[in-house]
Parts: structure tokens; sequence; C-alpha cells
């Protein structure tokens, strides 16, 4: 089957939702089927503060998980659609603590990295969910 940047893009948002574990297992299996290689990874922290980490874990996340493979061109598209998830939270979430969890998708030269945001501000806690998309 073909698959474009829409569909790449709804896989990464699906496995940045995932509620734990066993269901980032069972998607990332169903996907593959698809010959869509998909990775997730938990963060948290102040926002300002987190933004290296959380692209750092996308990278290592997206090769440990064999959605890239070790070269620049790979890792840089990983970490520019990364930064790029990051600009579209930005506003909402500068100065507090965010949590939640990336999620990264590939087909073929298709990239998408999702960022699902909880945005904490005291007990009243904002979400949000942040995309990128590059090609490989």
């Amino acid at each position: 089957m073909e698959y474009g940047s829409k569909k790449v893009a709804a896989v990464a948002i699906k496995m940045a939702l995932a509620e734990n574990r066993e269901e980032e297992a069972r998607l990332k299996k169903e996907f593959a089927g698809d010959g869509i290689r998909a990775a997730a990874v938990d963060y948290g922290g102040e926002f300002i503060n987190s933004v290296q980490k959380i692209v750092e874990r996308a990278v290592v996340a997206a090769k440990r998980e064999g959605v890239i493979k070790e070269t620049h061109p790979e890792e840089g598209a990983v970490a520019g659609a990364t930064r790029e998830a990051l600009s579209q939270i930005m506003p909402k979430a500068l100065g507090l603590n965010v949590g939640g969890k990336i999620g990264i998708a590939r087909w073929h030269d298709h990239l998408s990295v999702a960022i699902f945001f909880g945005i904490g501000l005291l007990h009243l806690d904002e979400v949000g969910i942040g995309l990128g998309h590059r090609a490989v």
C-alpha cells in the first residue's frame, strides 16, 4: 500500500496518545504490518529546561526502535520535526511544567513526530499536541 504524510502523521499521533507500553507495542506491531515503523517515549519537566532533553529522547527512541538509521540526515530529520512540534506548543507551555509522550512514525521518506503535552498550571491542566514532518 502507498501512504503519504497524512497517514504517517496520524500514526505518530496515535503513538503519542497510547495509554501504556502494552498499547504502544500493539500499535507498533499493527503498523509494522503496513510497513510503517513507529516508536514512542515519555518525557516530563519544566518546558524551557526540557526542550533539549525532549529532542534527544526523540532521536534516541527513533534509533533504538529502528525508525531511523544512525546517520546525520535521519537524526537531523527527527530533531527538526521534534523542534517543529515543540514550537507549536511553546506559547501554551512557556514557564510551565509539561509531561506526556512523543510519537514517531516513518514510512519510506515520510517521517512525523507528534508530541502530546499535559501542561501543568496548579490543578488546572491544559493539553496540546504538536506535530512535525520531514522528508528523509
